[in-house]
């Protein structure tokens, strides 16, 4: 895992996003739409892990699209991203897009140490996390979750499900008190994914300036 480090190193806010190289060719795309939506000084780290489908899954599932199985790397990833967010003083929101995203809503229910949870587009098709979500508390208080308006339409039957795996979560996390909100955005998955994620980290942002 390689750390890459953007925006103000004082700074009390503190943003974390595992990333691939198609996402940090985007990063400085994403920080201006952040900055362009915020006034807030923030530092964002992203963490560019070294397998994806094995280092963001929380367990071990099979390929549902090209021949990469999903690994259970999520616990070690982490562990990585405790010793990074140590100190107290700062303020520290998670987030992602895709699997990135999954993870970011996965590592809210394991630790309390963030604020906010910014899930763009998130991976919540992944087999078993509607249960899981169900089993164990979320200990973030604001959630934002986003979907682009075409990606529940696909030919393939697991992903096709994320529409509505995405609307029960959302619902599920309005019972539970969480303050969440779920965006629908104009495309596929493919679409604006510097964008999406942006608009994610800067709506929890400012949630937690409402004092909400």
């Amino acid at each position: 895992m390689t750390v890459h480090e953007f925006g103000n190193p004082e700074a009390n806010i503190v943003l974390v996003q595992a990333v691939d190289e198609h996402d940090l060719s985007l990063i400085k795309s994403e920080i201006k739409a952040i900055r362009e939506s915020t006034n807030d000084e923030f530092r964002l780290i992203a963490l560019e892990v070294d397998d994806w489908n094995a280092d963001l899954s929380p367990w071990r599932s099979p390929a549902v699209f090209g021949n990469a199985d999903f690994g259970d790397g999520a616990e070690n990833t982490l562990c990585e991203v405790k010793k990074i967010c140590a100190d107290g003083s700062k303020t520290y929101y998670i987030g992602g897009y895709s699997l990135a995203g999954l993870f970011a809503l996965w590592a809210a229910h394991e630790t309390d140490i963030f604020k906010g949870v910014a899930a763009a587009s998130p991976s919540i098709w992944f087999p078993g996390f509607s249960e899981y979500m169900k089993e164990h508390k979320i200990q973030s208080g604001s959630v934002y979750l986003s979907l682009g308006d075409r990606e529940e339409k696909t030919r393939n039957p697991i992903m096709a499900t994320v529409g509505d795996r995405i609307r029960e979560a959302y619902g599920y996390l309005k019972e539970c008190g969480i303050d969440c909100v779920l965006e629908w955005n104009a495309g596929n998955h493919f679409k604006d994914a510097d964008i999406r994620t942006a608009k994610a980290f800067a709506w929890i942002m400012g949630r937690q300036n409402n004092d909400l």
